[in-house]
This record gives C-alpha cells, structure tokens and sequence, in this order.
C-alpha cells in the first residue's frame, strides 16, 4: 500500500513538473471536440488550432470570435500559475539521545616531529638569496 501511494505521489509530481493538472487530464475530451469544430467549421489543421487557442494567434481568435468564449473557458491548459505543494512525512520515527561529550584534562597528543635529514639543507641549496 506504501509503494502504491509513493508512486501515485511520485507520478502526480511528475506531471505537475511539466505543467500538466488533474484538471487538463479530464478536459482531453473537450480539447478534441473543439479542434473537430474547428477543422469542420474554419478548415483548420491542428498545428493552427493550437497557436489559436495557445500561441501567437489567440488574441486575435478572441477578438473575433466572441461567441465561442465559453467553449475556450473549457480547454485544458489554460492556468496561468502553477504551484506544487508537497509534504514529506516519515512513518517511523526514532529518537536518538545524544551524549554529552566527556573532557577529560589529560591529554595525550598523538603528534611527532622529525628533523628532515636532507644534505641539501645544509648545503644551502634551500637558503634565501644573499645579494639583491
């Protein structure tokens, strides 16, 4: 049951990611009714439709045609915003107690130093320079 939810969540996220709604699924039907009116009525091929009712075209097709305000109210994809709101929650919980950390005064370091034993050391080779 919790994998079935996850993935009805998972993929409820996904078509809202790309900008799809519960809303536009069920409005399929009115998209294709009104694309058929249009290529019966107007001789309209779908590519034309939609840059009507979505693209460049749609601000004349609404000054012009008036009297399919209503029809056009009831197409998909018509939201303007879009907000994606989700909850995170976690069926098991554990509480973990935390220690408080104990300081001690003695305390034993774990550095050693060496002296390099390197000839060109001593030879001068690293030494900075005498003249300027």
């Amino acid at each position: 049951m919790v994998k079935l939810f996850s993935i009805f969540v998972s993929s409820l996220i996904l078509l809202q990611s790309f900008g799809l709604h519960f809303d536009d699924i069920v409005q399929i039907d009115e998209f294709v009714e009104h694309a058929q009116f249009h290529s019966e009525q107007y001789g309209d091929n779908v590519l034309v439709f939609i840059s009507k009712h979505y693209g460049e075209l749609k601000a004349d097709h609404d000054r012009e045609h008036q009297e399919e305000k209503e029809d056009h109210e009831q197409l998909p994809f018509q939201h303007q915003s879009h907000t994606t709101s989700s909850t995170a929650f976690t069926l098991h919980t554990s509480i973990i107690g935390f220690k408080t950390p104990e300081l001690s005064e003695f305390r034993t370091t774990n550095f050693y130093y060496q002296a390099p034993l390197s000839s060109l050391h001593s030879e001068g080779l690293f030494q900075p320079p005498r003249f300027s």
